[in-house]
């Protein structure tokens, strides 16, 4: 690591070390003794010396390396000399003993021989280490665009990590590997992946351990601690306080694990173990490891995200395939039950108008040749007595005069008799033939059809189909038709006899009017039964209008009400204290979002049911919407019995609950707010609460906070602030700061970025971290930028070098006109575009990324680039650094910060991969917040292009010139 003695394994080799000792010797008379060393930055600690060098010698060579003003030896046959190479980052001596006096001017001579051989030896190793470090990074990317190649491929989950574990050995020892997913809801762990030399142990992924199977789990252990370790098994095991278990695998001579994070939770790890050789990983695997299991977690999450669309795909196929069948056989019953509906109609109209018999059965004969094979068709009736059969109509192929006849055993008597359908072939003819049961008349049919015709209750006769050809044969279906058929045949049957019976029907109409009468008292008995239930249903809808339809609480309307009487009792002096509550549940979008709606359902009733469990008579609670309850507490004089309801409230929420098979442990923030006589509406008192309750979410949430006049106070600030921000829109009241750009190279400014600064007129100028969140929730941040880019434009046009850049939100991303409008204020102010430089971070890029990307390109056409804002911080993606024309990579100065402390070694890894990343993509690098000489050092040697901070240039006014 950087400043940091390298391994013994990349250090100066020894016999080369010593070479130089026994160069620098030669140049000395016959007896001399040499002892050089040397701290260098990027290669460590080192020295050579001649075999018969004293230790004293050595260790005035190591004194002088370490004194900037080395002590005067007065031993005249010692010479001691020490120094700096002209970048400061590299500290050489040289001691000698000689066997006699040298001339002042050889040793001179031999001085600068010194200087000259050991620096040229040190940056050879300079030179070889650069070769080890681009190598490292190299691999590093190559992972990297492997384990992103890997993700995408479509390969089944186990195939996928056993390739992404190929990739991992490429980068360390990882013979032995294995990848967890941890649930920390419901505290199990899932073995996604096992790859192990000595451990036996197949992996079942979608078996899930609890944390009392695995309480003795090194794994586990690491989970709960939430930070990378490695070291033997043993050392490891102590610091996680883990009791030795066999049962969870032999001990390693080396462990390495590092979590897995998801927005800061632990969600899983990856661990590389070696069994037979000790600190086979050092702390630079130790960072790269967790920088490749982010990337790693990203593609199990892609992977898995795929796997659930699929099944959610082919699930939703199936669906609508089957829904499709089930549509298309509705779509044809309706068009039959439709065809047979019409038949019926028309039935039932030629039964009104016919004039006679005879045409009525032709038209029905056409009707019924329209649903079935009806060529062959005729109706049976009985006569008055029952004795004899007659045919009124009979059209058949082969019988086409059909007598009447007394009544005997033939298949139409035999359906009037039975009262029932028969559809009969000549097999079911031969065994009624053979039964006695029946016979058939006339010439013998391949398909019979005959259903009984009804007159009222009686059958009177009968309706035949019959087919003599193999080619026709009924079936149930034409069963169905022709009876329904029968049965409106029937009907226009009886209209005929009907007319004979219309006197007795007058006599019966005279009958049915004093039933109806009675029918009619009913009814208006009825009718009084229903006016009474409209009351009820105007009570229930004024019940349901003031209440909440989920927990069955009073809602807002009602609240507000409550808290208006309850205020005007107490600004009368007629009713008691009172405080308003109100309470909004922590991480209550969670549950929605993991186990869905109805759970969350199921807990906000659950909640309700707590609160109200909680309150006295003649307090009130009240749910607002979504997971928000408001509550009017009375007390007697005390407002510290409010705050200690609030503490048993919060007590009793934060017992566990059973949701959709899940124990969830619910908690909320409660803000207070108790009567005053400055309120006069219930708004006012519920805006209060609502601002002491964000004041308990920011204090760590679970807790109340009672609103105070230091509440008051700062909403009242930022009203007047919100109003000095729209007057200084109105007055132009910002500017750009600029502040400069270095090339690292050089030192040569070669652009600057714009800040935004407000000159505030009481309070002075102001920064943007004292504005910009009031300009956000308020919308007028978009206003304020926009004057800042006009005043960029106007500065470009006026002449500039190089470039300025500005920072640019996702919410003018959202706009799709931002582009277009950007180039027209160019355009106004005869500015050049190329001279433009718009940075936006990694969010903006995902949030829209088709708007997003065209705009981005619309500017590139007009010589406008992009810069990537705060690299490293967000989803650092590889994907969108190829779909998005990013020209330069800005690193987040957390990690710049980091480089110069030994406690952060992992910063310098995360840097030179970065480096590398946008060296191998062809894009430049800008490092930002450099505070330190250091940082500029380390920078530099990790072959960083740009950099900019306030060691480099503080941002002002004006443009800056060359800094360094």
């Amino acid at each position: 690591m950087l400043g940091q003695p390298v391994p013994a394994k990349v250090q100066t080799d020894a016999m080369a070390s010593d070479a130089v000792a026994q160069v620098l010797c030669a140049l000395l008379p016959e007896g001399a003794q040499v002892v050089a060393c040397w701290r260098d930055w990027a290669i460590g600690a080192g020295g050579a010396v001649t075999a018969e060098a004293c230790p004293e010698l050595r260790g005035q060579a190591e004194q002088a390396l370490w004194d900037r003003q080395p002590a005067q030896v007065q031993d005249p046959l010692t010479v001691v000399r020490a120094w700096s190479n002209p970048e400061g980052n590299a500290r050489m001596s040289v001691a000698a003993s000689l066997p006699a006096a040298v001339p002042p001017a050889q040793l001179l001579a031999w001085e600068n021989a010194a200087r000259a051989l050991i620096g040229a030896t040190l940056e050879s190793e300079r030179a070889q280490a650069r070769v080890v470090t681009l190598e490292k990074s190299k691999r590093l990317q190559q992972a990297l665009y492997e384990i992103a190649d890997v993700a995408s491929a479509g390969l089944e989950m186990q195939e996928m990590l056993r390739r992404i574990h190929a990739v991992i050995g490429t980068l360390m020892y990882a013979e032995n590997c294995y990848i967890v997913l941890y649930d920390d809801v419901r505290r199990t762990l899932r073995f996604l992946y096992f790859a192990d030399l000595i451990d036996p142990y197949v992996a079942e992924p979608d078996r899930e351990f609890s944390e009392e199977e695995m309480h003795n789990s090194m794994t586990m252990g690491l989970l709960r601690h939430g930070q990378p370790l490695r070291g033997p098994s043993p050392v490891v095991r102590q610091r996680l306080a883990v009791a030795p278990d066999v049962s969870h695998g032999p001990d390693s001579l080396d462990w390495l694990g590092v979590p897995m994070l998801r927005e800061g939770r632990v969600c899983g790890a990856i661990v590389v173990q070696s069994y037979d050789t000790p600190a086979s990983y050092t702390d630079e695997d130790r960072a790269l490891l967790v920088y490749v299991a982010q990337h790693i977690l990203t593609a199990v999450d892609r992977r898995q995200a795929h796997d659930e669309l699929e099944d959610r795909i082919q699930e939703r196929t199936h669906e609508l395939q089957r829904a499709n069948r089930e549509l298309q056989a509705e779509v044809i019953e309706r068009k039959r039950a439709e065809k047979l509906q019409g038949a019926l109609f028309r039935i039932t109209d030629l039964a009104n108008t016919s004039p006679t018999l005879e045409q009525f059965y032709a038209a029905v004969h056409a009707v019924v040749d329209e649903l079935i094979v009806a060529r062959n068709f005729y109706i049976a009736l009985l006569d008055e007595d029952g004795q004899a059969l007659h045919f009124p109509y009979s059209i058949d192929e082969r019988d086409p005069v059909r007598q009447s006849r007394q009544v005997s055993r033939g298949l139409t008597e035999y359906v009037i008799e039975t009262g029932a359908p028969l559809l009969a072939d000549p097999a079911v003819i031969a065994t009624l033939t053979r039964s006695g049961k029946a016979v058939q008349h006339g010439p013998a049919a391949h398909s019979w059809l005959g259903v009984p015709l009804l007159q009222g209750h009686e059958t009177r006769g009968c309706v035949v189909v019959q087919s003599y050809s193999p080619q026709v044969r009924y079936t149930a279906h034409d069963q169905n038709l022709l009876t329904f058929v029968a049965h409106h045949i029937g009907n226009g049957l009886s209209r005929q006899r009907a007319r004979e019976s219309l006197r007795a029907a007058h006599l019966e109409l005279e009958r049915r009017v004093e039933e109806r009468t009675f029918e009619l008292a009913e009814a208006n008995a009825k009718l009084m039964a229903q006016i009474g239930e409209r009351l009820r249903a105007e009570q229930r809808l004024t019940y349901q209008a003031t209440h909440d339809a989920l927990t069955g609480l009073p809602n807002r309307a009602l609240l507000l009400d409550s808290l208006a009487e309850a205020i005007a009792r107490a600004g009368a002096g007629q009713g008691g204290h009172f405080a308003v509550l109100f309470m909004d549940l922590d991480r209550f979008k969670l549950v929605n979002d993991s186990i869905g709606h109805a759970a969350g359902d199921e807990l906000l009733i659950e909640v309700a049911r707590r609160i109200t469990s909680q309150v006295r008579d003649g307090d009130l609670v009240a749910r607002l919407g979504g997971d928000e309850f408001a509550m009017v507490i009375h007390y007697h004089t005390d407002a510290l019995e409010v705050t200690e309801f609030a503490a048993r409230l919060l007590e009793a929420l934060n017992r566990p609950i059973w949701v959709a098979g899940r124990e969830l442990f619910p908690a909320a923030s409660i803000g207070i707010a108790t009567w005053h006589p400055r309120y006069t509406g219930g708004e006012e008192m519920l805006r209060d609460a609502d601002a002491a309750m964000y004041r308990a979410k920011a204090q760590g949430r679970d807790r109340s906070a009672v609103f105070d006049e230091a509440m008051r106070e700062a909403a009242m600030k930022s009203l007047d602030l919100e109003a000095d921000l729209r007057r200084a829109i109105k007055g132009r009241d910002f500017s750009p700061h600029y502040q400069p750009i270095v090339r690292l190279s050089d030192g040569q400014v070669i652009g600057h970025e714009a800040l935004l600064r407000w000159h505030h007129e009481h309070r002075g100028l102001l920064l943007p971290a004292q504005f910009i969140a009031l300009g956000e929730d308020s919308g007028l941040i978009e206003q304020v930028d926009w004057l800042l880019y006009e005043q960029v434009a106007e500065r470009i046009a006026h002449g500039v070098d190089g470039y300025v850049s500005v920072n640019v939100s996702p919410r003018h991303l959202r706009s799709p006109d931002f582009a277009e409008r950007m180039l027209a204020l160019f355009e106004r102010a005869g500015a050049n575009p190329a001279q433009l430089r718009v940075e936006i971070t990694e969010t903006a890029l995902l949030d829209d990324a088709p708007r997003t990307l065209h705009m981005l390109q619309l500017l590139r056409e007009h010589g406008a680039l992009a810069q990537l804002d705060d690299f490293g911080t967000g989803f650092s993606a590889l994907s969108y650094l190829h779909r998005f024309p990013i020209s330069a990579l800005k690193i987040d100065r957390s990690f710049i910060s980091g480089i110069s402390s030994e406690y952060r070694p992992e910063s310098v890894g995360l840097v030179r991969a970065i480096l590398a990343l946008a060296g191998t993509l062809g894009i430049q690098t800008v490092a930002e917040g450099v505070e330190t000489s250091e940082q500029l050092q380390a920078l530099r040697g990790l072959g960083c292009d740009y950099a900019q901070g306030y060691l480099l240039g503080r941002p002002g006014p004006v443009l800056g010139e060359k800094v360094l």
